[in-house]
């Protein structure tokens, strides 16, 4: 692996009286003697924006700052009609504009083919640098520097350097199917062990060719489970000496401690900039956090110029209405299109359905269905008037329909292979038209040895959790063959979608999947989305547990802990009925957290408690940041039933760990039972009752009542 490292200048502080980083301690208005880094990732087409981010930059200057630089840790290029219609290319013209010094790539820079990212890219050479250590071509050289170092200088003339610091920077491999497997032919990813090797070289290189002070990793991994072992945490885990990550890819809004790995990432859209500041003198980072863009008023008049033109340019040509919608399209990503079935997946499906029967009569449509990939669609459309822009960006990337003829098992293999995980979030979760088919989370997938090839993914070895009810309301044959109306992504083998790359017969249609929605809405619908699209159409059914009934009033709560990974169930059973314990709680408050690192034993801190239980660290955790303690006698009782006055007082003590509770909560307590709630419980209970946790029934309060 040949490479040299790059000469970078970077550097940078942070410290406002008018926006607060969370995390970060200590910020005041002069920063004399410090360097700040402020970061982005993920910002997706929000290019209204960046002129804050250039506000925020100069007003560091202004206070004093000896230098910022700005970072951003990928998807810059797709996510909103203001960046996708000139395919990415507005995108890196405003981060120019801005002043980024060094960028990653995310999966949706390749969204419209490598030769345009490169077009994009060779327009801004010598506006910032690209750092990316795992992409390679197909004689494994690196096709972009990964990362480098640069000495930060006491004054303007660089007579005297002050320290270094690097930049490592990566992507994540699910970009070989995250974008179009068939725009992404003469590349590879480096992942897994491989990627912390080379990591590794690289931060190695940087510490001593370099004399980096300082090593920065700038990504695009994330934190999904579903991404393992190619997450930030993983590389942080596996590869020593980088100080902090600075990630993208999963939309997480987290500032860095050691309880997380040191991963830092301010979420999507330029919700958040990170922070960075660092001490010149001790050479170190002093103190790190995320400032909230919404409480920041300041603009960059040249920048806002620049965007106004974009956005006002595009809404006159794709802001005319076209229809209405009496019903809100759900866009959400989870729960939403990437776990379950969701009335905007079943609007898109039927307008291809559609548009294929009304463009192809020879297609026999009783054995065709429609699919298409729960990540590629990407916002919501409120009630009310709709534009060709709201449904552009629903559906952003271009994707033109793709018919895709398979057998039957083929079929159930590909709806296998995108239901893996199911109920935890994957960007392949299929939506579907023309058939009825069930997903069994309460059964393993079978997963083969090996991966798909030129993926991330395992296929199955066996169908164990999807059965397809129906095809057209007609049974379904694994040994015959079905049409399926599909995107041109999925069709070259997107996502999970490689059994569909193997069709022997793929037929392209050339219109694009907005074209096709649009078309739907205006003649199929005659203008209006009505109240058959108010919820979702029973076409997928998830079966989590066996003992959670689909019409329980507290199903769709069970499946949103579920697939957030907050509660589970135990050999195929949730157990609604059952009384949850103080262990089981606290459980589930740790993982609301994040699961943060603890240090120490359980069974020091309480005599009852077990080395390597499953609630081991979560006990430690709510007893050090005060949510929950143990007893005089040294327990903490694991076992014990939590009653509503005890859940009350814990709940209020996460709210208070996780700086929620103002003091607007005051209500007066109505409760006939108010003399029997004790005083150690009261104000608990109030503000869960006025935070609507917990209420009681009929007047009551129940205190001692069950949880």
């Amino acid at each position: 692996r040949g490479k040299k490292l790059s000469a970078l200048f970077l550097a940078l502080v942070m410290a406002f009286s008018l926006a607060i980083p969370a995390g970060a301690a200590n910020w005041d208005d002069d920063l004399t003697g410090h360097i700040v880094i402020l970061h982005t990732n993920d910002v997706h087409g929000a290019i209204d924006k960046y002129a804050k981010v250039a506000a925020l930059r100069d007003e560091c200057y202004d206070k004093g700052a000896h230098q910022v630089i700005l970072l951003d840790a990928g998807d810059y290029s797709q996510g909103s009609p203001y960046v996708s219609l000139s395919k990415g290319a507005t995108a890196l013209d405003m981060m120019a504009l801005v002043g980024y010094d060094v960028i990653t790539l995310g999966n949706h820079e390749f969204d419209y083919g490598f030769p345009q990212l490169m077009e994009n890219l060779k327009k801004h050479q010598g506006d910032f640098m690209v750092a990316c250590n795992n992409l390679v071509d197909d004689e494994g050289e690196l096709i972009f520097a990964p990362g480098g170092t640069a000495p930060i200088y006491a004054d303007d003339t660089y007579e005297t350097e002050l320290f270094r610091i690097a930049i490592v920077g990566m992507a994540t491999p699910e970009t070989q199917t995250k974008a179009n497997p068939a725009l992404m032919k003469g590349l590879s990813f480096i992942g897994g062990k491989d990627l912390y090797k080379v990591t590794q070289e690289d931060v190695d290189m940087a510490r001593s060719e370099g004399n980096a002070d300082i090593v920065i990793a700038l990504g695009h991994l994330g934190v999904d489970k579903s991404s393992e072992p190619n997450c930030s945490y993983n590389v942080m885990q596996n590869v020593k000496g980088i100080d902090l990550f600075i990630d993208g890819h999963s939309h997480t809004v987290m500032t860095a401690s050691k309880d997380n790995n040191m991963v830092q990432s301010t979420g999507t859209g330029l919700a958040y900039v990170g922070a960075i500041v660092i001490d010149n003198a001790t050479k170190s980072i002093e103190s790190n956090g995320l400032i909230d863009l919404s409480a920041y008023t300041k603009e960059d008049a040249t920048v806002k110029a620049a965007a106004d033109k974009i956005i006002s340019d595009i809404n006159a040509e794709y802001g005319k209405v076209f229809a209405r919608t009496d019903v809100e399209l759900n866009g959400a990503k989870e729960p939403g299109n990437r776990t379950e079935e969701t009335n905007m997946g079943d609007l898109i499906t039927d307008a291809m359905m559609w548009a294929v029967k009304t463009r192809m009569p020879s297609i026999n449509m009783e054995n065709a269905v429609a699919i298409t990939n729960g990540g590629g669609i990407r916002a919501a459309i409120k009630a009310g008037d709709i534009t060709k822009k709201d449904v552009f960006t629903v559906l952003p990337f271009g994707n033109t329909l793709t018919v895709v003829n398979v057998t039957g098992a083929e079929l159930l293999e590909a709806l296998e292979a995108a239901t893996f995980c199911t109920p935890v979030s994957l960007g392949g979760f299929p939506q579907t038209a023309g058939m009825k088919l069930t997903v069994d989370c309460t059964k393993d997938y079978d997963k083969n040895d090996t991966t798909y090839p030129g993926s991330t993914y395992y296929g199955p070895k066996s169908i164990n959790r999807v059965t397809i009810e129906s095809i057209n309301g007609k049974a379904f044959n694994p040994k015959d063959t079905y049409a399926v109306v599909t995107n041109d992504f999925t069709a070259a083998g997107g996502d999970t979608y490689y059994t569909f790359k193997t069709s022997p017969k793929i037929v392209d249609t050339g219109v694009p999947m907005d074209t096709a929605v649009v078309e739907y809405i205006k003649t199929k619908l005659g203008g209006v989305v009505g109240k058959s699209y108010a919820s979702a159409q029973n076409r997928i059914t998830i079966k989590n547990y066996t003992d959670v009934a689909s019409t329980a009033w507290y199903a769709k709560y069970v499946d949103d802990v579920t697939a957030k990974e907050l509660m589970g169930g135990s050999n195929g059973k949730f157990d609604p009925n059952g009384n949850m314990n103080r262990a089981m709680l606290v459980t589930v408050l740790y993982r609301m957290a994040g699961s943060p690192d603890v240090e120490g034993k359980v069974s020091e801190k309480f005599k009852d408690c077990k080395d390597g239980a499953y609630y081991e660290k979560a006990v430690l955790w709510a007893a050090a940041n005060g949510i929950v303690g143990g007893y005089s006698d040294g327990t903490f009782k694991p076992t014990n039933p939590v009653n509503r006055q005890e859940l009350a007082k814990i709940l209020y003590g996460y709210e208070v760990f996780a700086k929620r509770v103002g003091q607007d909560f005051a209500v007066k307590l109505t409760y006939t039972d108010l003399d029997s709630i004790p005083d150690w419980a009261l104000e608990a209970v109030n503000y869960c009752s006025a935070a609507g946790y917990l209420q009681g029934s009929n007047g009551v309060f129940n205190p001692k009542g069950k949880t």
